[in-house]
């Protein structure tokens, strides 16, 4: 598989099978990602990644969370707020073919619940990772996060696994400190779920698509 195809081929998915990933292959994955550029080769990144009782265990606390009403507590400000104009059009297109592929309607408030409760159950995939960065650091050094990211993704891709990256696994972090080795003065950014896709999944038949090249690209010569 070359770069292309796996950036045509890698999806946000959320439902998984009940089948665990090789540990040998998730270490290659995350060693391979070591090779990603960062600013004056800082590589601000620290992940942990949870399966099997620890996954378990997480999940049950975080949901726990959750559900008892307890405020998010996320250290850095989630990408979505302030939205405005075509940004926010798209986010709510998003949703609008999410909860659309589910059949869910907007009135319906508990199934609507239930449905972003999954994003603390992982998408029921088998491994998640959580991704930090020391609290000292900006704007430029969550650039390399996301660079980070992308390359595990397609990374992932390429070996034949899915995954959905996830801004809500950093919306209630105490558990993931206190059940993992998340360095001190370090801030979870963001999670991802991933694992072997359930291809038949109806949550996994949606597309959102993308913009046109010209609304993002300006060439000059």
């Amino acid at each position: 598989m070359n770069v292309s195809d796996a950036i045509k081929q890698r999806r946000s998915v959320r439902a998984y099978l009940d089948k665990p990933v090789a540990p040998q292959l998730i270490e290659k994955i995350f060693q391979q990602a070591q090779d990603s550029p960062s600013n004056c080769n800082t590589q601000p990144w620290h992940v942990v990644v949870v399966s099997g009782e620890a996954r378990d265990r997480l999940e049950k606390a975080m949901v726990a969370d959750i559900l008892s009403g307890k405020p998010p507590t996320p250290y850095f400000t989630p990408g979505d707020q302030g939205l405005k104009d075509e940004y926010r059009k798209r986010q709510i297109d998003c949703a609008v073919a999410l909860y659309g592929a589910m059949n869910i309607k907007k009135e319906d408030k508990q199934k609507r619940q239930e449905l972003m409760v999954q994003n603390w159950q992982f998408f029921g995939a088998p491994h998640a990772a959580f991704f930090s960065m020391p609290k000292t650091m900006s704007e430029i050094n969550a650039v390399d996060m996301g660079i980070y990211l992308q390359s595990i993704m397609l990374l992932l891709t390429e070996n034949g696994l899915s995954s959905c990256p996830q801004g809500a696994l950093a919306m209630y972090p105490d558990a993931v400190h206190e059940m993992t080795n998340v360095p001190e003065g370090h801030a979870i950014m963001f999670g991802l779920s991933f694992g072997y896709a359930k291809d038949d999944a109806v949550i996994n038949s949606f597309d959102v698509g993308r913009e046109e090249l010209s609304t993002s690209v300006t060439f000059y010569s």
